[in-house]
């Protein structure tokens, strides 16, 4: 289990301590094992179907399983906002050159910083090389480092047991093993159109889909 403090963001940018439902999560996603042979027991890139509406309309998800649950975070919704502007008495921060992604609408006042190496303690591996982390101290020292080694999330997308499954087999998302390249795309706003061409044919389902 990671243990500290969580980077908040809020109306003034303070950092207060996790919540105990976070540190769950990633205890969560720390003991989660290859189990099972299904292709749910694995990190998946998520595409939304071009029929999907609502809020995850045309969003591309990594998504990873905790057990029989699955997190993840929308790797296409940039914002127009800067590590700088949140935390403007960090002077480290004007270094991180992207913008904040908007990660879901999970715990959004918190930041989660998604790694390309292993970031040492407060960390938790994704998939290889791939890592992910929400605790203060580890962000920090990224940000200090290798500030522009990561992308940085506020908020993340969640399932309870079972319901991935089920929008999967309903339509909502194609998917595919998740391929870390595609966490840092330099073109992740416009990734959704050349991924839902390649997973999906580029042919929207009969009916709008509504529900995901």
């Amino acid at each position: 289990m990671l243990v500290g403090r969580v980077v908040r963001l809020s109306r003034s940018f303070g950092r207060t301590l996790a919540l105990d439902t976070l540190f769950a999560l990633f205890a969560l996603l720390a003991a989660a094992v290859a189990c099972r042979a299904e292709d749910l027991a694995r990190p998946l890139l998520l595409v939304a179907s071009p029929a999907l509406q609502g809020a995850y309309s045309h969003t591309a998800l990594l998504v990873f399983p905790m057990r029989d649950q699955h997190a993840g975070f929308i790797l296409n919704r940039s914002t127009d906002v800067k590590m700088a502007s949140v935390f403007p008495d960090h002077p480290p921060s004007a270094k991180v050159a992207e913008p904040i992604y908007f990660g879901g609408p999970e715990m959004m006042d918190s930041l989660f910083a998604l790694v390309r190496k292993d970031p040492g303690p407060g960390s938790v591996r994704v998939l290889n090389d791939l890592f992910v982390t929400a605790e203060s101290d580890c962000i920090d020292r990224i940000i200090e480092q290798t500030p522009n080694d990561a992308r940085y999330f506020a908020g993340f997308v969640g399932w309870k047991p079972g319901e991935l499954e089920k929008e999967i087999e309903a339509g909502y998302w194609y998917a595919e093993p998740f391929d870390a390249s595609q966490a840092f795309r330099p073109d992740a706003p416009s990734m959704w159109e050349e991924l839902v061409k390649r997973l999906g044919n580029g042919h929207p389902r009969p009916t709008d889909l509504h529900g995901a």
